[in-house]
């Protein structure tokens, strides 16, 4: 039974990473915009950029794809249920990966900027070739597992269609009738995909400790 029901339900794997990735990167890159402005000298832009961050944060996922998928056709704007889902995820995304931004930023010592001052580097090159790489190296392991809760939170976007792994773990459970076995392969299928983001993070994390000779 096995044999059927995993080549069944593997057939959502390519939607649920894609998902998964790309609500990760989206939201990666409004993160960086988020946790810039929640720096601003500007009080007001300070306050905006935080009552987003910890609004988003409190709503639970579901309503947010709730929100999103059946709030905004009222507004004549329809989406499929694929860019829904990665609009959700992407919101709830940018939140969290500011925290981790600001988290990994605020791990820096105050010695790389002052010497980099010392040496007469600009601010740009500052924060581009020292701040960045050390802040983002502190930050991936957060980054890693932040990424790993959202694939599981990934599953959903089978509540409004999307066909992923939970999607077809559901439809393979009224097909055969084994509610149990199908998600237990749904879950081992999750477990696989978590390991290997653990690995691929791990060893991206040994290559930058080495790049900038961090032990």
């Amino acid at each position: 039974m096995i044999a059927e029901l995993l080549p069944a339900i593997a057939r959502g794997v390519g939607l649920t990473l894609y998902v998964t990735g790309a609500s990760l990167v989206i939201g990666g890159i409004i993160g960086l915009s988020l946790v810039g402005a929640a720096r601003s000298p500007f009080a007001f832009v300070r306050g905006i950029a935080t009552l987003y961050i910890n609004v988003v944060r409190v709503i639970p996922p579901i309503t947010w794809l709730f929100l999103i998928y059946f709030g905004l056709p009222q507004f004549a704007l329809r989406l499929s249920t694929i860019q829904a889902a990665i609009i959700g995820f992407s919101v709830i995304a940018s939140a969290f990966m500011a925290e981790i931004y600001r988290s990994g930023l605020l791990s820096i010592p105050d010695g790389p900027r002052e010497a980099a001052h010392a040496l007469g580097l600009s601010a740009a090159t500052t924060v581009r070739h020292i701040i960045t790489p050390q802040a983002f190296r502190v930050a991936l392991p957060a980054i890693a597992t932040y990424g790993i809760g959202l694939l599981k939170d990934s599953a959903l976007a089978s509540t409004i269609g999307v066909r992923e792994i939970t999607y077809y773990a559901q439809q393979s459970a009224k097909q055969t009738h084994e509610g149990l076995l199908s998600f237990i392969v749904a879950g081992a299928l999750y477990i696989v995909i978590s390991l290997v983001v653990a690995l691929v993070s791990r060893q991206v994390d040994l290559g930058l400790r080495k790049k900038i000779g961090v032990a």
